[in-house]
């Protein structure tokens, strides 16, 4: 399995257009295969829109996207070029631990918090053993929704995201489970950088 998570960085003030355009679109696209996750930023980088695919494995992802482009409605993709200023594919493959994501709804949180670190070249591997030591102390407070890592696209990169109901859950989650002497996985010693983003999932995303 892998995950394909696009980043569009969007004019200003279009990320609502460019939703209900997506949505009406995604009618059509969800028939070749579905989508995991869709929503913007409320605090982060501003103005971008994140959605998540899964995928088989390339040769899928090739042919899928080849097939939903020829749909005879011509809905797909999106006519939103005119908002777009920048956009961004990561191929990645998901952590052992991390539960399969195929487009089938949840009702997890009204924000996710997705983290991206990037760790030191080669430190992947070691990564993912300290937070699979890890995780099920931290998934006491809140579950996990993406632990996975670039192949294509930004290396070495670790996509994390995690749902809270709001803000005012998401601080005293953290605050709970930072005092957990099991958490946070100690790879501060491979950390590279760090950057987080608060997303608002869209009403046609599955993950809402």
């Amino acid at each position: 399995m892998i995950y394909e998570m696009r980043t569009y960085t969007l004019k200003p003030a279009s990320v609502a257009k460019f939703e209900e355009e997506f949505a009406k679109s995604y009618e059509v696209r969800q028939k070749y295969s579905k989508m995991a996750f869709l929503g913007h930023t409320e605090i982060g980088p501003l103005n971008q829109v994140v959605h998540i695919w899964p995928y088989e494995d390339l040769n899928q992802r090739q042919e899928i996207r080849a097939q939903a482009a020829k749909d005879p409605s011509g809905l797909w993709p999106p006519h939103v070029g005119d908002l777009e200023m920048e956009m961004q594919s990561d191929i990645t493959f998901p952590a052992p631990f991390m539960r399969p994501l195929d487009g089938t709804p949840q009702a997890l949180g009204g924000i996710y918090e997705m983290r991206i670190y990037t760790y030191r070249t080669g430190a992947i591997p070691e990564v993912i053993k300290l937070w699979s030591e890890a995780v099920p102390y931290r998934e006491k407070y809140s579950p996990l929704v993406t632990a996975m890592y670039t192949d294509l696209g930004g290396l070495n990169k670790w996509i994390h995201t995690w749902p809270y109901k709001d803000l005012g859950e998401r601080g005293r989650i953290r605050a709970e489970a930072n005092k957990d002497p099991h958490w946070p996985a100690p790879t501060q010693h491979l950390l590279v950088k760090q950057e987080n983003k608060i997303l608002i999932p869209a009403s046609c995303s599955p993950l809402h």
